[in-house]
């Protein structure tokens, strides 16, 4: 309790100890000894680490066990080398000899003199070929070849360079000696070593009477010429000959990138075809399907003073399989007449984009007044305008499979030209256009 408070309450205040030199000393000693026996942060360990090992205050021990109680350095610093503890073991200048080599060789290196003396460790890796070989009288009876003319010394000058560099045939061909033997390339020295590994195989093989005989490789020294002959065809070609195979290979694939596209248009084309047989099957007893009918008919009778190479194209796509069927608001509810001339929803953007520009080229007003009539009959120049276009399509689709048979044609057949029927000749654009609508 404070001084101020024992004045206010009236409380004799208790007698405190005068402070001298020697009860400023003991406590000062006191303070020292339990500064003395605390713990002491591991050189190389942090102290925000530390921190949270261990406190002045006595917690409890950490959950993961730790090293500090080995003592200073231990575990949180690389301990140096203590030089001089130990007596230091003798080495020696030791000879050694390498079991892979053939010629005695004496080698030496350092080694201690505790340490047995055992093979040269890096002899494990010698790994040497098993070349077969031959006797006179197996040559005689299986390995002549007169038709390459390879004699036996040829042949034994070609197991001895196959021995002696582990049928690196490179470096054999580089080896081979042709003052003696004559020029012989590397394909020729690989069907030469190859054949004879087969024929003393089927030999060895007949002689054991064995049913299941050992593959063995077949060496094409034909195909390796050609392919090397190839590579270096291709290695020696020039910039204007590189130019122009990427110039190849880019029109190939543009090639075959607007035949997927035909592809897949062909397929649109039939998926409508099919969609509106299904459609002509479902409503054939509606009335309004009816006066659609006597509409076509009246437009059939209409055009048949004057007909066309268009007619014939139309009478090949069945009428109303491009059309657009526009929503038939007859159900329950106000509804405006202008939301008969909505597009459905399912047609495509690619085909909407191709109304749009349609609609701008005949230069048609995009919204006209929504009368009966004239709801109508825009519905039906829409109609007709999507047919256009699908028309112009397969024209222009036409005529380049014309123009590529023309041209196969003329390749196949030089000197002749095809003389294509009038009524195969392409349609122009102009009379489509004003014959279509």
């Amino acid at each position: 309790m404070s001084a101020d408070v024992r004045d206010i309450l009236d409380i004799d205040r208790a007698n405190t100890p005068e402070i001298t030199r020697d009860s400023f000393l003991a406590t000062k000693k006191r303070n020292f000894e339990r500064t003395k026996h605390a713990s002491r942060r591991p050189e190389g360990m942090h102290r925000e680490v530390f921190a949270l090992l261990y406190t002045d205050k006595k917690d409890a021990p950490p959950l993961l066990p730790t090293d500090t109680a080995l003592g200073i350095g231990a575990g949180y610093k690389q301990n140096k080398a203590r030089l001089g503890m130990k007596k230091v073991r003798k080495w020696e200048w030791a000879p050694f000899s390498n079991p892979a080599r053939n010629d005695a060789a004496v080698f030496h290196h350092w080694k201690r003199i505790t340490d047995d003396s055992t093979d040269y460790p890096f002899a494990k890796f010698n790994k040497q070929l098993e070349i077969p070989s031959y006797t006179m009288t197996e040559y005689n009876a299986h390995l002549r070849n007169n038709i390459q003319n390879w004699s036996k010394v040829q042949t034994d000058h070609l197991f001895d360079l196959a021995r002696r560099f582990d049928l690196r045939f490179i470096v054999m061909a580089d080896r081979w000696n042709r003052q003696q033997h004559g020029i012989k390339t590397v394909e020729e020295l690989k069907e030469r070593y190859y054949e004879v590994i087969s024929l003393l195989s089927k030999s060895k093989n007949q002689n054991q009477n064995q049913s299941s005989e050992k593959k063995t490789f077949v060496y094409d020294a034909e195909h390796e010429r050609r392919r090397k002959e190839q590579l270096e065809k291709l290695f020696k070609r020039t910039i204007q000959q590189v130019e122009e195979e990427q110039m190849l290979i880019n029109e190939m694939k543009k090639i075959e990138a607007r035949k997927k596209e035909r592809e897949r248009k062909t397929q649109d084309l039939q998926k409508l075809i099919s969609q509106a047989d299904q459609q002509n099957e479902h409503a054939a007893s509606t009335p309004s399907t009816r006066k659609y009918e006597k509409k076509l008919h009246k437009k059939k009778v209409h055009h048949q003073p004057r007909p066309s190479k268009v007619d014939s194209v139309v009478n090949a796509i069945e009428i109303g399989s491009s059309g657009i069927k526009f929503a038939d608001l007859r159900g329950s509810g106000v509804s405006l007449r202008s939301q008969k001339m909505k597009l459905p929803a399912n047609i495509g953007q690619r085909k909407v984009k191709a109304l749009e520009q349609a609609i701008q080229e005949f230069k048609v007003d995009p919204g006209p007044p929504p009368t009966e009539d004239i709801c109508t009959s825009f519905n039906e120049l829409r109609s007709d305008m999507v047919l256009l276009c699908e028309l112009r399509t397969a024209l222009s689709t036409c005529i380049y499979e014309m123009e590529s048979l023309k041209h196969q044609y003329e390749a196949a057949c030089p000197g002749k030209t095809l003389n294509i029927p009038p009524s195969l000749v392409p349609i122009k654009s102009e009379t489509l256009d004003n014959n279509a609508i």
